[in-house]
């Protein structure tokens, strides 16, 4: 059964969906939209429904579900019936969820599952509990909250790739190096967050720190350690579709800079003050990566 317009209802169902996921990230991310406009058209719209998962799930409990008065118990419905629906949707191909009906439709075309899916939500669940992290939560943590994320947009780009007869290897390398980026985004967005993060919501995502007397010495093993996942992720950059590498080099660019800046701000400003990447220099940013990537005609 055809629509007026000529496309079949499930059609225009996922292209309302992808609007309303566009919509979402407009409303919340304009780095990531920044660096989601390098991207070619299929790209961007695949990101750009995984990221608005991820945010829908970030509001569940660390946003709009507190705020509209929901317990942490209901906020714990709340994700689980989330991942329940991603999960089914997964399987058939259809959310009456808009969100997450264009997740779905992303997921099932790059060929991502429960693999990734699951280890996110328990992350995000994790958030719920207000118990301190142990040191040996973080990696586990790290690896559902950002890591797959990384994992889910590397099988994006991978979509439509001709067969090459390195695939195994190269393959290896770009996850190797998805994980390390999305890694070091946590961390560093965990450095810029541990004021609010700790008087605001009790949490310390480095529990070798004590935020209530965060040190120089503190400050400097934290950067080198995302200096290092980022360089992991820098050497996989070439393996990466063109259509794709301007928009990653764009984002390791952005995190570049603000880790640079975290490095140059007293370890007292950095519990004191958010960190942040001036908008003139994300363009700058932006334009360099485009360019030196062969994309700058885009």
């Amino acid at each position: 059964m055809r629509g007026r317009e000529g496309a079949s209802m499930l059609a225009r169902y996922s292209d309302a969906a992808t609007a309303s996921s566009a919509n979402v990230i407009a409303h919340y991310s304009t780095s990531f939209g920044a660096a989601a406009r390098l991207l070619d058209p299929d790209a961007r719209r695949r990101v750009r429904s995984v990221y608005a998962l991820v945010r829908v799930a970030d509001e569940i409990v660390d946003g709009a579900a507190a705020e509209a008065g929901l317990s942490p118990e209901q906020q714990q419905q709340v994700l689980d019936g989330l991942e329940t629906e991603v999960e089914r949707a997964m399987a058939t191909g259809y959310s009456a969820n808009l969100v997450v009906h264009a997740f779905a439709e992303v997921a099932r075309e790059a060929g991502f599952g429960t693999e990734l899916t699951r280890p996110f939500f328990a992350s995000m669940r994790r958030d719920l509990d207000p118990a301190p992290f142990a040191a040996s939560e973080i990696g586990p943590y790290i690896h559902g909250s950002a890591e797959v994320v990384g994992l889910m947009c590397l099988a994006v780009f991978l979509v439509g790739e001709p067969a090459r007869p390195d695939d195994d290897t190269r393959r290896a390398r770009l996850e190797r190096g998805a994980i390390h980026l999305g890694a070091a985004f946590q961390k560093i967005n965990f450095l810029r967050d541990l004021a609010v993060d700790w008087r605001t919501l009790g949490r310390n995502y480095f529990p070798a720190v004590d935020p209530d007397a965060f040190t120089e010495a503190d400050k400097a093993a934290i950067l080198d350690d995302i200096e290092r996942d980022l360089e992991i992720a820098r050497r996989s950059l070439p393996d990466l579709p063109r259509r794709a590498r301007a928009a990653v080099s764009a984002a390791h660019g952005l995190f570049a800079s603000l880790t640079a800046r975290c490095r140059a701000t007293p370890a007292s400003e950095i519990i004191a003050t958010r960190i942040r990447v001036p908008d003139g220099e994300k363009l700058a940013i932006a334009v360099r990566s485009a360019l030196g990537t062969g994309g700058g005609r885009r």
